[in-house]
């Protein structure tokens, strides 16, 4: 059975500086395929792509990593192919980090039917049979395992914890989760502790299977494993997870890292996040998963995670919503067919540099597809490049400062989100 010595080399992170008075910091997490500078967000790639985007656009606006879905990786192309190309990276031409998360999302959102909605409240309603209005509960949990339909052609299949692992050493990607249950704020307290008990029990057979992939794989490079803390609302079910997943360790091996996921109560994220890290060890990284709006990163960087990853940026650039420093704004608006300047004046990225907000506004407005390509390089590097200025702005140590006056200004006029 392997154990987490032979990846000293392979695998680490260390902390850099950190950010007095809390729990925010900055530092290092090596790769076989690289380095990530701390804080940083991770691009998706769901399918092994950011949707009308070439890996090369993505290392140009400064992507360090890039992360895909274990789940439609493997109903589509599938991980034996990935596997037979050399893994994720050499599948799709990045020479760079990769993530790839574990399924477990999936017993979410087609179990419940909530897409990709992480941030919820818990104001509504309470319920352990909860599916969103007009969907069809595609997944079903039990003790062992999920067992879900596939949304591309109704064929059923299943995943376990030994399933995930499986999946995703084949994809190959330098940093996989343990396959967990990501409940909604809506299940009962009793649901979400006997849920708790699920993710952890699960967690541990992920351990035991991802070592002995480990050692009959190992002609590839290493593949760091990250824990994935649930618990829903509730501090004591939070503080609970962080404590048992540090701790857990399976035959010699323990986890690298650890997810901070599950469905998160806006109202209460710092809060949330903060009772996690209290109880993660210094020593290992954390990413919060399906985050992307810049007050969200900014609270997530100042608890204490070290990366981030969201389709957001990409999703609503699709959508002609693209990001500039005095807030979101739409180009499909007609005030934009006559703007011929750039999407915003203080960015850097490729779109602003070559391209007038107006030439965009027309290729939505006539249904071009290099309009989604263009307010995708945009987004992401106007996301990636914010996670850029937080971490340099806490080695400046005006990190503060630097919050202040960005949210001050993007979110004018907004009642909801004001900086503090």
């Amino acid at each position: 059975m392997a154990d987490n010595n032979q990846a000293t080399n392979l695998f680490s992170f260390r902390e850099e500086a950190r950010l007095a008075g809390s729990l925010g910091r900055t530092g290092v997490i090596s790769t076989p395929h690289g380095e990530i500078q701390t804080p940083a967000f991770i691009p998706v790639g769901t399918k092994a792509t950011i949707k009308g985007v070439l890996p090369e656009s993505i290392k140009d606006l400064g992507g360090q990593a890039v992360l895909a879905n274990a789940y439609h990786l493997y109903l589509q192309p599938g991980p034996a192919i990935v596997d037979e190309a050399g893994g994720l990276g050499s599948f799709m031409n990045w020479d760079g980090p990769t993530f790839t998360d574990s399924g477990g999302f999936q017993v979410l959102s087609l179990g419940v039917g909530f897409k990709k909605v992480i941030a919820m409240d818990t104001e509504t309603f309470r319920s352990d049979e909860v599916i969103a209005e007009k969907k069809e509960r595609l997944a079903h949990v039990d003790d062992d395992g999920v067992t879900f339909k596939s949304h591309l052609d109704g064929s059923m299949h299943r995943f376990t914890p030994e399933i995930s692992m499986q999946v995703q050493h084949q994809l190959g990607a330098d940093i996989i989760f343990a396959f967990d249950e990501c409940t909604t704020l809506h299940n009962t307290r009793g649901y979400q502790e006997r849920s708790l008990e699920r993710t952890r029990l699960w967690a541990q057979r992920c351990l035991v299977e991802h070592g002995r992939l480990t050692t009959e794989r190992s002609h590839r490079p290493y593949q760091a494993l990250f824990g994935v803390l649930q618990g829903a609302q509730y501090e004591d079910l939070r503080r609970k997870a962080a404590k048992d997943l540090s701790n857990l360790n399976a035959e010699g091996v323990s986890f690298d890292g650890f997810g901070l996921g599950g469905a998160l109560d806006k109202e209460k994220l710092g809060t949330i996040i903060g009772w996690m890290t209290e109880e993660l060890p210094r020593d290992k990284p954390r990413h919060l998963l399906g985050i992307g709006e810049p007050d969200d990163l900014f609270i997530g960087v100042e608890n204490g995670a070290d990366t981030f990853d969201c389709v957001a940026p990409s999703r609503q650039a699709r959508t002609s919503a693209v990001f500039t420093r005095n807030g979101r704004v739409n180009l499909s608006n007609s005030k934009y067919q006559r703007q011929f300047a750039p999407i915003d004046a203080e960015c850097d990225c490729y779109t602003c540099s070559h391209y007038t907000a107006a030439y965009i506004a027309h290729l939505f407005r006539s249904k071009e597809m290099v309009a989604g390509t263009l307010a995708t390089i945009h987004n992401e590097r106007f996301i990636v490049r914010l996670v850029d200025q937080m971490r340099e702005s806490i080695t400046r140590g005006d990190f503060l400062e630097f919050k202040r006056d960005f949210l001050g200004r993007f979110y004018v006029g907004s009642p909801k989100r004001q900086a503090t």
